[in-house]
C-alpha cells in the first residue's frame, strides 16, 4: 500500500524497522549497554512521530525478538522495564494524537504485569487511525509462519478445512499481521545486512534500506533519507520496468 505525500513523493504505507546498534552505541561511549537501550528509546518516540506525519499509516517496530532472551539477564531485566516504562510513559500521549498501538509476538512469557499494561494498552487506542503501531516483542518470524500453520492443522483436525484446499491466502490470514499491507519499506540500522526473522513471510518484495547509523544516532534527516530513498525506487512485483511504466500511465 502506497500513498502519495504532497510534494508528490511517494511515501510507504508500511513501514518496518530494526533498531539496531543500542548496545554498540554505549559501548561507543564507555557506558553499559542499557545506556543505548534507553537512548534508543528517545529515538523510537522521535520515529512514531516522524513516520505518522510523513503519512505512514503502519509503523512496525522489533522491540525485542523471541532470540534476545539469550542476552545477559541484567541487559533482558533492563529491557522489559524499559518496555513497561514506556507504555506507561507514552501511551497516553499517542493515543492523543490518534495513534493505535498494537503488540504481535508471543505474550505469555512477559510477567502478569507487562501483559496487563499491553491488554490495556491495546483496549485504549483500539479505535484510533492515525497511524497503526505494531510493536513486535518476543517474536520471530519462523514462530509466526508456525503458529498459524499450527492454526491450519488444527481447522483440518476438526473437519472444518481440507488439507489439499490449503493455499497462501490461507496460511497468510493466521499471521501476526493478517489484517495489515505487507511492508513496504524496511530499515536496518547499525550496518548488519539481514532480516534477523523478522516478518520473514511479508517481507517478499520489500524494499530494503540498510545503514550503519546506530540506532539512537537514527535522526529525522536519516529518517527522511529512507523515504526519498524508497520514493526513487521502481517497484516491479516481478514485471519489467516497461510494464510497470505503462500500468502507471494509464
Amino acid at each position: 500500500m502506497v500513498v502519495k505525500a504532497n510534494e508528490g513523493k511517494s511515501v510507504p504505507g508500511h513501514v518496518c524497522i530494526i533498531m539496531d546498534g543500542n548496545g554498540r552505541w554505549a559501548k561507543k561511549r564507555l557506558m553499559p549497554r542499557t545506556f543505548g537501550h534507553k537512548k534508543g528509546v528517545e529515538t523510537t518516540r522521535a520515529a512514531i512521530e516522524v513516520f505518522a506525519r510523513a503519512g505512514v499509516k503502519h509503523l512496525s517496530l522489533f522491540a525485542f525478538s523471541s532470540e534476545n532472551w539469550n542476552r545477559p539477564a541484567d541487559e533482558v531485566n533492563t529491557l522489559m522495564e524499559l518496555f513497561l516504562h514506556s507504555l506507561e510513559k507514552n501511551t497516553p500521549e499517542l493515543n492523543a494524537k490518534g495513534i493505535r498501538i498494537r503488540f504481535i509476538g508471543d505474550r505469555s512469557a512477559f510477567t502478569a504485569q507487562l501483559q496487563g499494561e499491553i491488554s490495556a494498552t491495546e483496549a485504549l487506542t483500539r479505535d484510533n487511525q492515525t497511524m497503526t503501531l505494531n510493536v513486535a516483542a518476543n517474536y520471530g518470524g519462523q514462530w509466526d509462519i508456525v503458529n498459524a500453520a499450527r492454526q491450519l492443522a488444527s481447522k483440518v483436525e476438526k473437519g472444518l478445512l481440507r488439507a489439499e484446499n490449503i493455499n497462501q491466502k490461507l496460511l497468510e490470514a493466521e499471521l501476526s499481521l493478517a489484517d495489515t499491507p505487507d511492508p513496504d519499506l524496511f530499515i536496518r540500522t547499525g550496518g548488519e545486512h539481514r532480516i534477523s526473522n523478522f516478518l520473514i513471510w511479508q517481507l517478499a518484495y520489500t524494499e530494503f534500506v540498510f545503514t550503519d547509523v546506530l540506532w539512537p544516532d537514527f535522526s529525522e534527516q536519516e529518517m527522511q533519507f529512507a523515504l526519498d530513498e524508497y520514493s526513487s525506487r521502481q517497484r516491479r512485483y516481478g514485471k519489467t520496468g516497461d510494464q510497470v511504466e505503462a500500468d502507471q500511465a494509464c
